[in-house]
């Protein structure tokens, strides 16, 4: 079989998300009372805002990071050009 293991891979993966696709609209939902209780616009529109929020705090906590560890960076390469004996 030319295919081989990532080919058996990608269809059985294929299968497993038809299954979790299939089975979805009725997995812990009775009469559109999920965990949460009855699902209407308020509860949607609520969660949808939540989900935003926590992307724009993930992003900036995730760029205030970064910025720390590029300074730091910075200050390590200009300690280490102090450091460094001159070129003759």
């Amino acid at each position: 079989m030319s295919g081989g293991r990532p080919a058996r891979v990608l269809i059985v993966a294929g299968v497993v998300l038809a299954g979790f696709m299939a089975g979805a609209p009725t997995a812990l939902a009775a009469d559109g009372v999920g965990l949460w209780g009855r699902t209407d616009d308020k509860v949607i529109t609520f969660f949808a805002f939540a989900v935003m929020a926590f992307f724009a705090i993930l992003v900036t906590l995730l760029s205030l990071i970064q910025i720390r560890l590029e300074s730091r960076k910075e200050r390590l390469r200009r300690e280490l050009e102090r450091l460094r004996p001159p070129a003759a």
